[in-house]
């Protein structure tokens, strides 16, 4: 164990967290240095389209007679639990900042979660050989954060590999080795899980004590379960089976367990029936954000239904039940972290499962006229404040602090969940040209005047579009419905109302002008009597129509709709 290092890199989205772990892989000979993908550790098409990690990812490294276990960690807020979950299987964690974007609010989170867990810090400033670099004020930035010496910042490009060698040999140097006893009896952490279809459950495992072998039968605390173990081993970065998994390390384990929902991230594993202490495992995630998922085709709901329960096992913060609509049939409401979390996971169901799936507006969780509220922090360059005060009051925001850092300030503000989920990180990144970044966390529920909205289509309500909001909101955004409708809803042979309504009083209306048949387009002339017969019949037959047809909303009106 005193040659084993532990460790993760943290810091907020785009700053080179997966770049560099590239660069260590392949100094540390893991990988060719050659014809290898970018983002090696990002191995999901949707963390590579979107250039952003979504999934922990663990994997060990053998350099100079030392066991380097390292683990690549997400930066968006709505995959913090995964940053946690890494920081918990660590003795040391690598904080990086881009040169160029200075400190911001993910690196600030990430941070301070990391010095709680007691973690020894090592602060790299990458992007050095970028155009727009801002080294020496980046490095006083983040000595100033991080408390310690500025000449023990490291400097590196992970693009380039500049100073990346140096980096190694701080994690052997300044990362403790695990405070772990092979000799006492075995508990191991279950840091994360997923779901493979031809092996079933495979759990992530940081070993705290003792050792597990090949052949042990396992024990899990949290849920009284017994499995067996069918195969472990390491990350280097595919999995490569070993014989055994002892204390310090981190590794993989297949078991017999065929219902993968009963294995529970932070659960303690022993191999000594269940008579030892659990370890300190994690918060449940809760979710915040509700979406409503519906099949485009009915004959999907099962497919839905399975393939949600398959996404959960790889992302324990999802939760799903049943629901029904009348204009879009079966469906799920579905719980998420935040509004990235959920258009990810829409994301993955129709790459991985091949579903096609109309998505409601994300909506929050209320309770009894009270709405949640979050304390969010945001960074940005002080030259901002104005756009940033603007755009947070423009949503209900309450400002609780003010600090600056240089030429960058910190505000705390407190602020509705409802208001945040949407576009308001866009709005940011617009007000302050793409500078300004969020954290947040969950603060309380508090009152507020709700509202339910309700949108009706030739004076019928359409409940895929019903919502409870709150009512300032719920004007201006019963104003926008109504006028994206008129664009989007295709013609009728009738004329279509569209209208916004506030318990029972309409606010908004628009209407969408009937698709005119040419009844005449045959008639070469003639006696103009003949027309007139044919105009006549034709408006008694719409005013029929008007009276008793019902108006088709085409599944893409919906998608349209939820995606602006």
């Amino acid at each position: 164990m005193v040659n084993i290092r532990n460790f993760c890199i943290i810091a907020h989205v785009d700053h080179g967290k997966s770049t560099l772990a590239d660069r260590l892989l392949e100094i540390t000979e893991t990988i060719k240095t050659t014809g290898h993908a970018q983002q090696l550790l990002d191995s999901h098409p949707i963390s590579r389209e979107r250039g952003i990690t979504i999934k922990l990812a663990p994997v060990t490294m053998n350099y100079r007679g030392y066991c380097l276990n390292l683990i690549d960690t997400p930066g968006h807020v709505d995959f913090s639990y995964e940053v946690e979950r890494s920081l918990a299987a660590c003795e040391g964690a690598i904080l990086l900042v881009d040169a160029a974007q200075g400190i911001q609010a993910q690196t600030l989170s990430h941070f301070q979660k990391a010095k709680k867990l007691g973690l020894k810090i090592i602060p790299v400033v990458n992007k050095i050989d970028a155009p727009s670099a801002r080294v020496e004020e980046t490095i006083d930035e983040l000595a100033q954060l991080v408390q310690l010496d500025k000449f023990s910042v490291l400097k590196i490009s992970a693009k380039t590999g500049e100073g990346v060698q140096e980096l190694l040999g701080a994690v052997i140097e300044r990362v403790p080795s695990p405070k772990s006893n092979i000799n006492a009896p075995t508990r191991a952490l279950i840091f994360s899980s997923v779901f493979d279809p031809q092996r079933g459950t495979i759990t992530y495992v940081r070993i705290v004590d003792g050792e597990i072998d090949k052949t042990d039968k396992l024990f899990f605390l949290a849920t009284h379960l017994q499995g067996a173990t069918l195969q472990l081993g390491h990350f280097t970065p595919k999995m490569m089976p070993s014989e055994k998994l002892s204390a310090g390390e981190v590794g993989y384990i297949i078991t017999n367990i065929k219902d993968p929902s009963l294995v529970k991230i932070g659960d303690t594993i022993t191999t000594n029936s269940f008579s030892a202490n659990s370890l300190i495992g994690y918060k449940e995630p809760k979710p915040m954000v509700y979406v409503s998922l519906f099949p485009v085709d009915q004959n999907d709901y099962s497919l839905l239904e399975d393939s949600l329960r398959k996404l959960r096992l790889n992302d324990s913060a999802i939760t799903f039940s049943a629901t029904a609509s009348k204009a879009l049939g079966r469906g799920f409401r579905c719980g998420f972290l935040g509004h990235l979390h959920a258009e990810v996971s829409q994301e993955r169901l129709e790459q991985d499962y091949r579903l096609n799936i109309i998505a409601t507006m994300p909506t929050v969780e209320y309770r009894n006229n009270e709405e949640p509220w979050v304390k969010a922090m945001i960074l940005a360059p002080s030259q901002y404040l104005g756009a940033i005060i603007g755009l947070c009051e423009n949503r209900r925001g309450i400002l609780k602090d003010q600090i600056y850092h240089g030429e960058h300030v910190t505000m705390t503000y407190e602020l509705p969940l409802s208001e945040i989920i949407t576009d308001f990180f866009d709005q940011l990144k617009s007000n302050t040209a793409g500078y300004g970044s969020i954290d947040y966390e969950i603060l309380e529920y508090r009152p507020f005047e709700a509202v339910n909205l309700e949108i009706l289509i030739n004076h019928e309500a359409v409940d895929a579009f019903s919502q409870i909001m709150e009512k300032g909101r719920g004007l201006q955004y019963g104003k926008f419905l109504v006028e994206r409708l008129k664009e989007i809803l295709p013609r009728q042979q009738i004329p279509v109302a569209v209208q916004a309504s506030i318990a029972g009083q309409i606010i908004a209306r628009a209407d969408v002008p009937a698709f005119r048949k040419d009844v005449i387009a045959k008639l070469y002339g003639g006696d103009r009597s003949r027309k007139d017969k044919l105009l006549e019949a034709q408006k008694k037959g719409k005013k029929k129509m008007k009276r008793i047809g019902k108006v088709e909303i085409p599944g893409d009106t919906f998608l349209r709709i939820f995606k602006t």
